[in-house]
């Protein structure tokens, strides 16, 4: 996903900065818990862009979102909100959050996997298909995820990043009427 110069220079910077402190992972977590902070609550967005929300209370809420503590792991982390507040680019800590997560995921061979399925898969089944995307994947990492969509009708999408394998019965039927539609 492209979220702009101003995000990835930010999150190249701060990628930079966390792996010569070795925080880079520590600070891949707190991205992570950041943008899905942001993801599911549409209102942090609107407070970090609020110019009567004090910058302090804005780095507080941002800190709390990512699930940032007083340790010295997290001492990199604190560090870039102030110098967000300090060069005014505090209203830009989702797109580095994405960003960073992006960076992070390319330098270390990680693939994102969501596997969507119309009923829960068994644990059988899940260990079944989890071990032929690891194989596609050879030696990469992945980080996991699963979830249930009864559209599909049967059969199961696998995202893996901006690959998709999509062999569900819906899809299907709709193959089927455009085929039909262009005869």
């Amino acid at each position: 996903m492209d979220q702009g110069l101003i995000p990835r220079r930010y999150a190249k910077a701060l990628y930079k900065f966390a792996l010569e402190r070795k925080q880079d992972k520590a600070v891949y977590g707190l991205m992570k818990n950041l943008a899905d902070a942001f993801d599911s609550e549409a209102s942090l967005q609107a407070a970090v862009y609020n110019p009567f929300i004090s910058s302090a209370d804005k780095v507080d809420l941002l800190k709390a979102a990512a699930a940032a503590g007083d340790t010295d792991a997290d001492s990199c982390f604190r560090d870039f909100l102030k110098l967000l507040v300090e060069n005014r680019r505090i209203a830009f800590a989702r797109g580095i959050a994405l960003a960073y997560i992006d960076l992070y995921r390319k330098a270390n061979d990680i693939y994102k996997v969501e596997v969507v399925t119309a009923v829960n898969l068994g644990d059988q089944e899940t260990a079944r298909l989890k071990s032929l995307i690891e194989k596609h994947l050879k030696d990469a990492t992945m980080e996991y995820s699963q979830r249930v969509d009864p559209d599909l009708i049967g059969g199961f999408v696998i995202n893996i990043d901006n690959e998709q394998l999509d062999a569900s019965i819906s899809n299907e039927l709709k193959q089927l009427r455009l085929k039909l539609l262009s005869n």
